[in-house]
């Protein structure tokens, strides 16, 4: 499954706050994480997110469940510190 597409991002557990309004943006080998205006680029490197500068360490682990939707680990140096969730949303 390719990850490509606009994804809207929900907090299953773990330290993360409520994720209203997060989303992901993923072209090919990139992507970026935004919420409004405020945005966290990252390498796509199979399943996993790998965050650029100034968030080296955070590595976001994807476990694909179809087409439209995948489960997500929060890790940072290794560590998992939260789970969420990935829905694929149309653009119009």
């Amino acid at each position: 499954m390719a990850l490509d597409g606009v994804w809207d991002v929900k907090r299953l557990s773990g330290l993360l706050p409520p994720l209203v309004g997060v989303r992901k943006r993923i072209d090919g080998a990139r992507g970026k994480t935004t919420l409004g205006l405020l945005s966290a680029s990252f390498d796509v490197r199979g399943g996993e997110l790998h965050y650029r500068a100034p968030f080296g360490g955070f590595v976001d682990v994807l476990e694909v469940i179809d087409d439209d939707h995948a489960r997500g680990r929060a890790t940072f140096r290794g560590r998992e510190f939260a789970r969420f969730e990935l829905r694929r949303i149309e653009i119009v």
